[in-house]
């Protein structure tokens, strides 16, 4: 399955006899799937299936859907909303007593209010408005279509620049293998310094004790375990690239296993050519870490 992307667009219109209208998709990252709809009053029992819609596609992702409707005939007639007036004056008496100040209300300010007065089409009829979700809906599929291969294209370039960035680390890692390889006998000739020192500042200490002390200071400069790490590490985004589903998550949590290695590679360098592999080591790791944090 291909790497795809979280950030992407897509804008959709639509139109018949009685009204038009306009999807617009946006998707950004996020740490988990969440929905944000805008839908005019009319449609907002719509809002499940495009949850539902969306969460057969995506995975990831901030992703906000906006629904504008145009209506083409003219309305003619206008009615109170009574049900609406009526709470509205309800509230009054609460608003004066936390306002004293405020004056009585007025009948133009009351009906100012949005939603008291509302427009009458008679020609929207149930079953015309039953058609015209279908037509909606289906229109918004076309939509998910347009975003999900926006996603997809933009994971694509996303997915070659993350596998040229693997390869980096694949060959840095190899240089840091063949320095380590070389540090024996300068490992060697600090530790038998240490050694010496550790003699000279505690005369006659137990040779078992002094074993110890030298084990304990060759650990501390052994990256072998670090460098193993790194290359399971490799290994292990190798299979994900090439995992079906969202992988970003698992992605995020390598490339913080990878910083760790390198961190921890860098602070037992005693070799200032194996310290600056190290370095560049961890500026490529962030930057994939950059790269990733943008995949589904």
């Amino acid at each position: 399955m291909p790497i795809n992307s979280m950030t992407g667009f897509a804008r959709v219109e639509g139109h018949e006899d009685s009204c038009s209208w306009t999807w617009e998709a946006k998707s950004v990252n996020g740490k988990g799937r969440d929905v944000r709809c805008r839908l005019p009053s009319g449609f907002e029992g719509l809002e499940t299936k495009i949850r539902d819609a969306i969460a057969k596609r995506f995975f990831r992702g901030n992703i906000s859907v906006n629904l504008t409707v145009q209506w083409l005939q003219t309305v003619t007639e206008y009615r109170i909303n009574a049900d609406l007036l009526d709470q509205v004056v309800s509230l009054i008496p609460e608003i004066e007593k936390r306002i004293p100040e405020i004056g009585p209300p007025r009948v133009d300010g009351l009906l100012s209010l949005r939603g008291v007065i509302e427009p009458v089409d008679d020609n929207r009829t149930p079953a015309l408005l039953k058609e015209l979700e279908r037509q909606v809906l289906e229109s918004f599929a076309n939509a998910l279509d347009a975003l999900e291969l926006m996603r997809a294209e933009e994971g694509q370039r996303l997915g070659n620049a993350i596998e040229g960035q693997v390869r980096d680390i694949q060959k840095l890692c190899k240089k840091i293998e063949k320095q380590a390889a070389a540090q024996p006998k300068a490992i060697k000739k600090r530790l038998k310094e240490q050694v010496q020192d550790l003699m000279d500042a505690v005369p006659g200490l137990p040779e078992e004790r002094l074993a110890q002390e030298a084990a304990m200071l060759m650990t501390k400069v052994d990256v072998r375990e670090e460098i193993d790490r790194l290359n399971s590490h490799i290994d292990s985004s190798w299979a994900l690239i090439k995992e079906d589903g969202a992988i970003g998550r698992k992605f995020d949590f390598l490339c913080q296993e990878f910083n760790r290695e390198a961190n921890t590679l860098c602070s037992k360098s005693t070799d200032v050519e194996l310290t600056r592999l190290g370095l560049d080591l961890k500026t490529i790791i962030d930057q994939l870490r950059e790269q990733v944090q943008n995949i589904e």
